[in-house]
């Protein structure tokens, strides 16, 4: 049950910053056209998982506990894949197939 509650944990917090984050960086770009707020959430959210994943390699790692909360929670929830599977679509349906590919 400890497992549920960590990844549970760092679920909400990485969700909670990927829509702080997104609506941050979208207000900066002032885009209607374009999700820079989901890119720079996914560049982000994927240096961090590499460095972690480093760390867990490494001699000092983390520990299991450690990578429930940060790998499978926080950047799990910060990273989803459904946000950019369903922008990519917005833009299909509007008909931005450049921006779409891009």
């Amino acid at each position: 049950m400890n497992k549920i509650i960590l990844v549970g944990v760092g679920g909400f917090i990485g969700a909670a910053l990927r829509y702080l984050i997104t609506g941050y960086v979208q207000n900066l770009t002032q885009s209607v056209a374009f999700p820079y707020g989901t890119l720079v959430v996914n560049i982000a959210g994927c240096f961090l998982i590499g460095m972690f994943s480093q760390l867990v390699e490494s001699q000092s790692g983390l520990t299991a506990e450690m990578r429930l909360l940060l790998m499978i929670g926080l950047l799990g929830s910060f990273t989803t894949y459904s946000t950019f599977s369903s922008e990519t679509m917005n833009l299909l349906q509007d008909q931005r197939l450049f921006l779409m590919v891009s």
